[in-house]
């Protein structure tokens, strides 16, 4: 308005056609810049509506990442769960499945140590022999009759004697009938107990001394199996072992039953040990091979511990069956929840990609609406201007119109003082405008963080509500899992009763179907036995067919190649031949004329006979055609004459001398075959000098690695002989050093305070050492996992002994020792030691100890 009034006069002065026309100008800016404000609110818009979507996709997106990660950790800690039990189950199955093989080891130990036992216990001499021809009349062995009290064996099979693996009889008489059979079939000796002389238990028992530890040997004696409550027979062959040792007592020690026969010599006193006392003699010492008691009762304890390791290898093996199928179903599970853990994994990174992709979007729509906001404040700020420009250029204008010729100084004090006041209500309104932009911003902003705070709070009150419900479902897992797992126990435990009892009949069955086999068995050994000579029949008719056939084939080639061979050199077929050279025709005297030959005998064949080439052949062999009752002057066909004819004619044949009608054929083949050498021979020449250069690479190859052994063991050799030889000198040398691959080596070794260097000039125990520091220089140069040394130590004294040891001790801190040896010193330095002994049953023993735990 001020501005205006200034300007009116010079207005007037340019004219009120171009104020018009500043107007026109004026107007047409304001209305592109209200159509451009227009533009960008609608497009604002549209960027609000695109944030406003994104936001509610991210926050969708952000509670659905969180339950795909709040799945993942909890299939992560079921995983972890049933990882932890599958690796507790292949424990326990691998735990059990050792168990089972220990248990399955040892049982097959026991069961070969009883079958070992018992067929120790068969009978060595002609017992065998009596029980099968003799059954009727004897009871069975004396070691059957009766059982002794454990620890007692060897002491009642010392006082039995020979009567220890006897037989026992019925009778006298039967006894009789068994000599008689053994002299008879002169299969050896037995001793017999003789049942019917034994005395009726009811007899008074002969009076033993009454002392401490001494007992009578029938006190250690009770009916055995072969003597049951009804077998009379059986029970008086038991009280015929106790009468043998009526006059027998048992002492715990030597020297009681010394003093036992010394007070009554009618006794035979008997040691726990085997010692055996009587009146006039003892004997006794170091316990021999096991009896026959001892034997059996060894057998009984061994097939005894089998029947217990049996039961403990069955129920061993169903607990193996039933932690496999644990391991199992752990396995399926870990595997079951590993999948579940890769799905919900997968699930999670989709959700957390998504999440960043419409997290991208929203803050690029939140960049787009500001932007947008700064767009329209800016277009605002322009159609103000714009507006303000319009207003001014209509006031100019109108101004101009109205006042036309007013004071000129008057109107610029009012202009300027109009321009003031419209200044500062314009900074008020800018200022005013600002702070409520300020306060809009940060109440949206406030606005969007509560809402961003709520959805959390919802996401998490989501998340809560499901983990308890997972909590509800696995507890309920959990209890019907217990109630499965008490049904199963309860079916286990009825399944091994059946197990046990199933085991029972398969015992039976096994022993039957073994018997059935040791039957088939020996069928089948006569089947095979019958079978093999039938085979060898038939190899022998085989080959003699063969030999035949062989026979026939030679034969028909040999006529093949004399019919090939007429025809080559003939012209003629094997009829022909036949017909006109056969030996049926006579042959020509060979006194006449060759010439003759050609001539055409009487009678011969006009159309089909031989042309004249066959003619002279005719004359040359001698052979006139035509029919034989024709021939004149011939003789008749002797094999012998002919063949001496033949051998004339080819050795004046052969006196001819020969011409090649092939010698070209052959030169160019020799030719051929010469040039084929000559190459071969070129790529032989070729291949010598390669494999000259091979040799040459192998030989600096070998030179060099014994060159740079041999210096190490010569280095290694100084400091081992200097530590088993203080004070002495031993060195290595070259018999060629010009030559490495064919020189010898010299060992020279010059102990303290002695001034020879050959070995042969050294003592015994002297080249022991020095072989063995040798030994160790090259074991020093060239390291080994480990050595083994049989007693290489047993011919030293201490003080060498000493000096070894320090050696091995150097040697144990690179590679393993393992040494034979009988030395104590050895012993003390080993990391463990294992001893071989042989144990009174006659099997071997392997004793171990680790020095390191006795230390």
């Amino acid at each position: 308005m001020v501005t205006g009034l200034l300007r009116a006069a010079a207005d007037r002065r340019e004219g009120t056609a171009r104020l018009t026309g500043a107007v026109a100008a004026a107007r047409s800016r304001v209305e592109a810049a209200e159509n451009e404000l227009s533009r960008l609110h609608t497009t604002h818009a549209d960027a609000g509506r695109r944030r406003v979507q994104a936001g509610a996709e991210a926050d969708s997106l952000a509670l659905a990442a969180q339950d795909a990660a709040g799945a993942a950790e909890r299939a992560r800690a079921r995983h972890e769960q049933d990882a932890e039990a599958a690796a507790g189950a292949r424990a326990a199955a691998r735990e059990a499945e050792a168990a089972a093989q220990e248990l399955l080891r040892a049982h097959d130990a026991q069961r070969a140590r009883a079958e070992t036992l018992r067929a120790a216990l068969r009978q060595p001499d002609g017992s065998a022999a009596v029980l099968d021809g003799h059954a009727d009349a004897v009871l069975g062995a004396v070691v059957d009759l009766v059982d002794v009290e454990p620890g007692w064996e060897r002491a009642v099979t010392a006082a039995m004697g020979p009567f220890a693996e006897a037989l026992a009889v019925r009778s006298h008489g039967a006894a009789v009938s068994v000599f008689e059979s053994l002299r008879a079939d002169g299969v050896g000796r037995v001793h017999l107990l003789v049942a019917a002389g034994a005395p009726d238990r009811s007899g008074p028992a002969p009076a033993l001394p009454d002392r401490p530890g001494v007992r009578p040997a029938a006190a250690v004696l009770r009916d055995g199996e072969g003597a049951g409550p009804g077998d009379d027979d059986a029970r008086r062959g038991a009280a015929a072992v106790r009468a043998l040792l009526a006059a027998t007592v048992l002492t715990e020690d030597a020297a009681t039953a010394a003093r036992i026969v010394a007070d009554r010599p009618e006794l035979t006193a008997v040691t726990r040990g085997g010692d055996v006392f009587t009146g006039s003699s003892a004997w006794g010492g170091a316990a021999e091979a096991a009896g026959t008691l001892e034997t059996r009762a060894a057998a009984e304890a061994a097939e005894a511990e089998r029947a217990e390791l049996g039961a403990a290898l069955d129920r061993a093996r169903a607990a193996s069956g039933a932690a496999a199928a644990a391991r199992d179903a752990a396995r399926r599970a870990a595997e079951k929840t590993a999948g579940l853990l890769r799905a919900a994994e997968r699930t999670a990174d989709r959700a957390a990609s998504e999440l960043s992709r419409v997290r991208a979007v929203l803050d690029s729509a939140e960049a787009e609406t500001r932007r947008y906001d700064e767009q329209v404040a800016a277009a605002r700020e322009h159609l103000a201007r714009e507006q303000e420009r319009l207003r001014e250029a209509a006031e100019r204008l109108g101004a101009a119109e109205e006042h036309g010729e007013e004071d000129t100084e008057t109107v610029q004090l009012e202009a300027a003082a109009r321009r003031d006041e419209l200044h500062r209500t314009a900074t008020t309104a800018r200022t005013a405008e600002t702070e409520a932009r300020l306060a809009l911003r940060s109440l949206e902003e406030q606005a969007r963080a509560l809402g961003n705070r709520a959805a959390s709070q919802e996401r998490a009150a989501a998340v809560e509500r499901r983990a308890r419900e997972e909590a509800e479902r696995r507890a309920r897992r959990r209890r019907i899992q217990a109630r499965n797992a008490e049904a199963v126990l309860a079916g286990a435990e009825q399944l091994l009763e059946l197990v046990a009892a199933s085991a029972a009949v398969a015992a039976a069955e096994r022993d039957r179907a073994e018997a059935v086999r040791a039957g088939l068995d020996a069928e089948l050994t006569d089947l095979r036995a019958a079978n093999d000579r039938l085979a060898a029949r038939l190899a022998g008719l085989t080959d003699s067919v063969h030999r035949d056939e062989l026979a026939r084939t030679q034969q028909r080639a040999r006529i093949q190649a004399l019919e090939d061979r007429s025809l080559e050199e003939l012209g003629l077929t094997p009829d022909a031949l036949v017909e006109h050279y056969g030996p049926h025709l006579l042959i020509p005297d060979p006194d006449l004329d060759p010439g003759a030959g050609s001539d055409r005998a009487p009678g011969a064949p006009q159309d089909d006979a031989p042309a004249a080439a066959e003619d002279g052949q005719d004359a040359l062999f001698g052979v006139a055609s035509g029919d034989p009752a024709e021939a004149a002057g011939g003789a008749p066909y002797v094999r012998a004459q002919q063949e001496a004819r033949l051998r004339r004619a080819e050795k004046e044949l052969a006196s001819l001398g020969r011409v090649n009608p092939l010698a070209l054929e052959e030169f160019a083949a020799l030719e051929e075959r010469h040039r084929f050498l000559a190459e071969q021979l070129e790529d032989l020449k070729r291949s010598r000098q390669d494999l000259r250069s091979i040799i040459r690479d192998v030989d600096e190859h070998v030179e060099r690695v014994f060159a740079e052994a041999y210096a190490d063991t010569a280095r290694e050799f100084e400091g081992v002989f200097a530590t088993l030889f203080p004070g002495g000198e031993g060195r290595l040398r070259l018999t060629d050093p010009t030559d490495m691959l064919s020189t010898g080596i010299d060992v020279e070794a010059r102990p303290a305070g002695k001034k020879i260097k050959r070995l042969s000039l050294l003592s015994g125990g002297e080249r022991s050492l020095t072989a063995i520091a040798l030994l160790v220089a090259i074991f020093k140069a060239r390291p080994s996992p480990f050595y083994v040394m049989d007693e290489v130590e047993a011919a030293l004294d201490d003080r060498n002994l000493g000096r070894l040891l320090s050696i091995f001790r150097q040697l144990q801190e690179t590679s393993q020792l393992i040494i034979i040896t009988h030395q104590k010193r050895t012993m003390e330095i080993a990391d463990a030691l294992y001893g071989v002994a042989m144990r009174g049953d006659g099997v071997t023993t392997v004793i171990g100890q680790r020095l390191a735990e006795l230390r």
